[in-house]
């Protein structure tokens, strides 16, 4: 009787409050798009703007501005249906992955809508957007993992003090306020209902909408979901490791990987182990860090391995990142501080609002500890999850009432909404097993587990074409047909270690001209030279012998040279296009002739440059030829800026 009388007070309750704020001063603005001189969205049908909102759904005070943007459907239909994404994190922008929505096939018929939840991206205001770098200023530093809980809660709380004083009210940042802006944003934009695709943490706050605005909602794409937010963290670690203990047996199962890293799983936790009494320090970019220094220590290494897991390119290199750690390999290991940046990029001040209010209030510590000494080796679970519930001890839980709490949760989820549930395989944050128990609470829902991927399963091409057969009412067999050829994980194991080959492709890709200009014009001149000479030895312009071996020598050391920068190209591009992650170590044995002709390159230039200073008085024109081996040695100089060589 009594939850009977709470269901109906709730509804009660979302229609008064409806009827208020209607009654105020929700609006909405346009905005310039945050990307104005991106030729990709050149000619596209794109809306930016801002809602703006109460700060404070249940007192009506405040106002924060949420960002969005509607990308029209390319068939130019008016009173199209709509799909509204819900990003992950908490903490990410939804609107900056607008680059993976303009061809996505959704669009093809549907309205798709983006928008930055509250807090974050380019919603106002923002919540201590620079708290990510903070944590990635203390996580680099070389000191014991109390040090870093104590430094990571100081951090935060500092963050949280800064918002009260600038007068934010941190309560209203919680998943109910997310579904009612997204009400007030459905209506605002004059959608009688939409589709929800949420991802991660934005099923959560899907499930949140569903709950409360039930006939807002035509159907439900969950990808990599959360069942049961009581149990997020306290089965964070077991997420992880059974992720983590299929890689571990496919290597087993697979002869090439089996041999090049044999008891893959007991290297692993030799490396926890090492690393906890020797760290590595790293050198790093200084945009990254200002100390220029990342020191990896065993809570670092098992966060790299679980982030890993997320992405099925990543999950076949993990292998060869496990070796690289043994190898203590500095030069590649330091390119992995980039992706913990691109890690912390999004806006922890939000992430903690919503976690330390309905997130770890209700996840048990004891059990974290319980399932996490499972797993003989790894030393307690995964640091950078476990600090939360102390960060989260100190930042104190808010007191709500029972209607809150109702209206703020999962327990009145409507059973019969059209749903298509993913999962990938080896996904280490939102395991499969989240996927099959929220599908067996939901009666018209269909579960997909995806093989060989992680985290975020749908955002692949296979992925977006079995949602968007959802979403076209084509039906979730056709959809099941499509991963039956996927390409199986393909553990890497070949590779020769080169560090730099993944900083020249780093240069290549930003095409900077000031950088590249003088290699530029030294291949023009090695090219110029080669035709030249070639000219002139034919038509035996040079009666000195001297003149033509150096010119021979010049012209053949260019060829070389030239011939080495293109097969790196296309080594560097062959594997990119294969996974670009193996970059980051080097190449795949297959290209070992690409080093041999930078040696051969290498030898043959020192020759020239010998030969030239032993007969420096019988050459003729001396100058313009050393204008040539300057160039070749221009190219051996950018070899080595990049650590080729």
């Amino acid at each position: 009787m009594n939850l009977q009388r709470t269901i109906i007070l709730a509804i009660v309750f979302n229609i008064l409050s409806f009827t208020i704020v209607n009654a105020q001063s929700i609006r909405k603005e346009e905005r310039e798009s945050p990307f104005p001189n991106s030729k990709f969205l050149e000619g596209e049908n794109i809306q930016w703007g801002n809602l703006i909102v109460p700060e404070n759904w249940e007192s009506l005070k405040g106002e924060v501005k949420i960002a969005y943007s509607v990308l029209n459907n390319k068939k130019s239909k008016n009173n199209s249906e709509a799909v509204v994404f819900i990003q992950g994190g908490p903490g990410a922008s939804g609107t900056e992955t607008i680059w993976q929505w303009v061809n996505h096939p959704i669009r093809e018929n549907k309205d798709i809508i983006l928008f930055d939840i509250r807090g974050t991206g380019l919603s106002e205001p923002r919540l201590c957007p620079d708290l990510g770098k903070k944590m990635l200023e203390i996580l680099s530093k070389n000191q014991k993992e109390e040090e870093d809980e104590k430094e990571k809660i100081n951090t935060v709380i500092s963050c949280k003090t800064d918002l009260i004083s600038k007068g934010i009210d941190i309560s209203s940042y919680n998943s109910l306020a997310i579904a009612k802006d997204m009400n007030a944003l459905k209506t605002s934009l004059g959608y009688e209902k939409w589709s929800i695709y949420g991802v991660s943490y934005g099923t959560h706050v899907a499930q949140v909408y569903a709950s409360n605005y039930p006939n807002d909602i035509e159907s439900l794409i969950l990808d990599s979901p959360i069942s049961r937010i009581s149990s997020y963290y306290e089965k964070n670690t077991e997420g992880f490791m059974s992720g983590l203990l299929k890689v571990f047996k496919k290597c087993k199962d697979d002869p090439a990987c089996n041999s090049s890293y044999k008891d893959l799983d007991t290297m692993f936790f030799d490396v926890i182990k090492d690393l906890k009494i020797n760290p590595i320090t790293v050198k790093v970019d200084a945009k990254f860090l200002k100390s220029k220094e990342f020191t990896f220590n065993s809570e670092d290494f098992k966060i790299v391995i679980q982030q890993a897991l997320y992405h099925k390119q990543m999950i076949e290199v993990i292998p060869l990142l496990i070796s690289q750690f043994k190898e203590r390999n500095k030069k590649a290991l330091s390119n992995l501080v980039p992706s913990f940046a691109s890690l912390l990029s999004m806006d922890y001040g939000v992430y903690y609002c919503f976690s330390c209010e309905e997130v770890l209030p209700l996840n048990d510590f004891s059990i974290f500890n319980k399932e996490s000494r499972k797993y003989e080796g790894l030393d307690g679970g995964v640091a950078f999850y476990e600090s939360d519930f102390m960060v989260c001890e100190k930042w104190g839980k808010i007191e709500r009432d029972s209607l809150f709490m109702m209206n703020n949760s999962t327990k009145n989820l409507k059973r019969d909404i059209p749903t298509v549930i993913i999962s990938g395989e080896y996904d280490p944050i939102t395991p499969p097993t989240n996927g099959s128990e929220l599908s067996a609470k939901l009666t018209e829902s269909k579960f997909l587990e995806i093989p060989t991927y992680g985290h975020s399963a749908s955002f692949t091409q296979k992925g977006s074409k079995l949602v968007s057969d959802f979403l076209s009412n084509i039906g979730i067999k056709s959809g099941a047909k499509l991963f039956s050829d996927i390409k199986p994980v393909h553990l890497v194991n070949d590779v020769t270690i080169n560090s730099g080959v993944f900083k020249m492709g780093n240069s290549f890709n930003k095409l900077d001209p000031v950088f590249l200009s003088p290699l530029v014009i030294a291949f023009v001149l090695m090219i110029f030279f080669i035709i030249n000479y070639t000219i002139k030895i034919f038509k035996k312009e040079y009666s000195k012998k001297a003149d033509s071996i150096i010119r021979l020598m010049g012209m053949f050391t260019s060829i070389v040279g030239i011939l080495c920068f293109a097969l790196l190209v296309r080594g560097i591009s062959e594997t990119a296009a294969g996974n670009y992650f193996i970059l980051a170590f080097g190449l795949p044995s297959s290209f070992d002739y690409v080093f041999t002709a930078i040696t051969i390159f290498t030898f043959l230039l020192i020759l020239s440059f010998v030969y030239y200073f032993l007969k420096l008085k019988s050459i003729r024109d001396r100058s313009i030829v050393f204008s040539l081996l300057f160039s070749n040695l221009l190219c051996i100089v950018y070899l080595m800026y990049w650590g080729i060589i």
